[in-house]
C-alpha cells in the first residue's frame, strides 16, 4: 500500500513509520517538528525511521501549508492517511485551547479535505481515551464517548471525530477512528509522566505526583502500533478502544518504578483541573474486527521503557 502518516515524526508516528517500512509499504511522512516539545528530539525520531528504510518526508504544516500538501497528496496517489499530527497533553489545553482548536479541530479537517479531493479511500484517525471523560473506573466501550469531556483537548479531540465522520460521508471514504490509551515506551513524549517520572529518577529528582487516586490504562507503544497496523489492513471501518485493559493506579506505578528506582521519592499533590480520574477500555470490538490482542504487560513495559532510556537519554532531549 502507498500510505500517508502525518505526525510521522513524533512519538506514535515513528514507530509506526518503521512498522509499515517493515511491511514493505511505500511511506510518506508529512510533520511540521510543531514546538510541544523539541523539534531536535523529532528529528532524531525520524533517523529512528530512517534506520528501518527508505521513505518520503515533507516538513510541511497541515494548518498554514495546505495549498502545497494538497500537490502532494495529490502527486502520491495515496492508498491510505493515518492522521496521528495534533497537539497533545491536557494540561497545556487547559493554557492555550485556542491551538487545540487549530491544530487539533481545523488541521484535521485540512487533511481530511485534502485526502477526499485526492481521491485517498482510507482515513485512519488517532483520538483519545479522554473523550470519554470521567468513567468512574468503568471499562468504556465506544458508544460510551458522550461529548461529556473535561478539558480542551478531549473537546478537540471529540469535535474532530465528528469532522472525520462528516468529510468521509462526503468523500466516500473508509473511516477509522482509534481511540487510543496512555500510550508509553522508548521515545515516549517528554511530557508524559512515565517518562517525565522515569527522567527525574534518573537524574536523582523528586517525582510530582497529582493524586494517588487516578488509574491509566497505561499501553505499550508496540501493542498499539500493531493494533493500528492491523486496523489499516482491515477491510472493516468503524472506531474502535486501543487500550490494554489493565487500569494500573499511581500506586501501582510508584511500586513498579520502585523495583528500578529503590530510593524513590515523591511528593504528592492536588488533582490537576482537566485530568480524568481514570481511563479502562474495554478493547474487545477492536479483537473481534481485526484480532488486537495487547501481549506486553505492564511490567514488561516498565523494564523495557527503563532499560531503553537508562541507555539513550542520559543526556536526551
Amino acid at each position: 500500500m502507498k500510505i500517508i502518516v502525518t505526525g510521522g515524526a513524533g512519538f506514535i508516528g515513528s514507530h509506526l513509520s518503521r512498522k509499515l517500512i517493515e511491511e514493505n509499504h511505500e511511506l510518506l511522512i508529512v510533520d511540521s517538528f510543531h514546538p510541544y516539545y523539541s523539534p531536535e528530539r523529532k528529528k532524531r525520531q525520524l533517523s529512528f525511521v530512517r534506520e528501518m528504510g527508505s521513505f518520503r518526508f515533507v516538513q510541511k504544516d497541515l494548518l498554514v501549508d495546505e495549498r502545497e500538501l494538497q500537490e502532494v497528496f495529490h502527486d502520491f496517489q495515496a492508498d491510505c492517511v493515518v492522521h496521528l499530527a495534533a497537539i497533545p497533553g491536557v494540561s497545556h489545553s487547559l493554557r492555550v485551547p485556542n491551538e487545540y482548536v487549530d491544530y487539533d479541530i481545523k488541521a484535521t479537517i485540512n487533511t481530511l479535505r485534502m485526502a477526499g479531493e485526492s481521491g485517498i479511500k482510507k482515513f485512519v484517525f488517532a483520538s483519545s481515551s479522554s473523550v470519554y471523560g470521567n468513567t468512574d473506573h468503568k471499562p468504556s466501550k465506544e458508544d460510551d464517548a458522550t461529548g461529556e469531556v473535561v478539558s480542551p483537548y478531549a473537546a478537540a479531540k471529540y469535535s474532530a471525530e465528528s469532522f472525520c465522520k462528516a468529510y468521509a460521508s462526503i468523500y466516500g471514504m473508509d473511516l477509522t477512528i482509534l481511540r487510543f490509551f496512555t500510550v508509553y515506551g522508548p521515545w515516549g513524549r517528554p511530557d508524559m509522566a512515565i517518562y517525565s517520572f522515569i527522567k527525574k529518577l534518573m537524574n536523582g529528582g523528586e517525582i510530582p505526583i497529582y493524586g494517588l487516586e487516578n488509574k491509566r490504562d497505561y499501553t505499550y507503544i508496540d501493542d498499539i502500533v500493531d493494533g493500528t497496523y492491523k486496523a489499516i489492513r482491515s477491510e472493516e471501518s468503524g472506531t474502535f478502544n486501543l487500550g490494554n485493559g489493565s487500569p494500573i493506579s499511581m500506586e501501582g506505578l510508584i511500586s513498579e518504578l520502585r523495583t528500578h528506582f529503590p530510593s524513590l521519592k515523591l511528593h504528592v499533590t492536588d488533582r490537576r483541573a482537566g485530568d480524568v480520574t481514570s481511563t479502562y477500555a474495554d478493547s474487545r470490538k477492536a479483537k473481534e474486527t481485526f484480532g488486537y490482542s495487547p501481549s506486553v504487560s505492564f511490567e514488561e513495559g516498565i523494564k523495557r521503557t527503563v532499560q531503553w532510556m537508562k541507555k539513550h537519554e542520559q543526556n536526551g532531549l
